[in-house]
């Protein structure tokens, strides 16, 4: 399916440029916020890269390895979004921060 196709690689792209910003910033509590956006985004690609699996040539393997991508990709967006909503705050406050000194 196309629209999966663009999707996975949205999400791969995505997943590149928050790893970059994360190694660009000296900020630790944005270091950990944009580790949760890479999550997210990696998550996603790998969950999109598993529902792609089922558009195939259906066996039994595909099957196998399409549901655990599922799975992981849909683990790793649920943490990502949790510690996306722990650093949020913290991210802007330090950001605050940085601006007053």
């Amino acid at each position: 399916m196309p629209i999966l196709v663009f999707c996975i690689i949205v999400s791969f792209m995505l997943y590149l440029f928050y790893k970059t910003k994360y190694f660009r910033t000296n900020r630790p509590m944005e270091k950990g916020w944009l580790s949760g956006k890479s999550a997210m985004a990696l998550g996603s690609f790998v969950l999109f890269f598993g529902i792609n699996q089922f558009f195939l040539e259906l066996s039994t393997a595909r099957i196998i390895v399409g549901v655990l991508f599922i799975l992981f990709g849909s683990a790793s967006v649920f943490n990502g979004f949790r510690q996306y909503k722990h650093f949020l705050p913290l991210a802007v406050e330090e950001a605050d921060s940085y601006e007053a000194t």
